[in-house]
């Protein structure tokens, strides 16, 4: 089966899951909504300022919306990507290779 996307279709979807933390940022608000400190303690390892920015980011491309209140959630945009999200995980527990 021959796939022909427009490159640019790819490369603007890579540009969003690509930077780092990014797709980790998006597993950990899968199953609802997180407050910033939940997701600073989720995200094994990043720190304050690049989770803002990846929020941020992420906010400003309408993937995540943040109400002030219960935190931050997936816009239906963000749901979206959902799918995608666990066949990468899907295929990384196929092919992972050990460190």
């Amino acid at each position: 089966m021959k796939i022909e996307p427009k490159v640019g279709c790819i490369q603007s979807a890579i540009t969003i899951l690509g930077a780092k933390w990014t797709a980790l940022i998006l597993r950990d608000l899968m199953d609802g909504p997180k407050r910033f400190c939940e997701l600073e303690r989720l995200v094994t390892g990043i720190n304050p300022r690049t989770l803002t920015s990846r929020l941020l980011e992420l906010e400003d491309r309408g993937i995540v919306t943040n109400d002030g209140t219960t935190g931050y959630a997936l816009t239906p945009k963000g749901k979206d990507l959902l799918p995608i999200l666990k066949q990468m995980a899907t295929w990384g527990d196929k092919y992972h290779e050990p460190c």
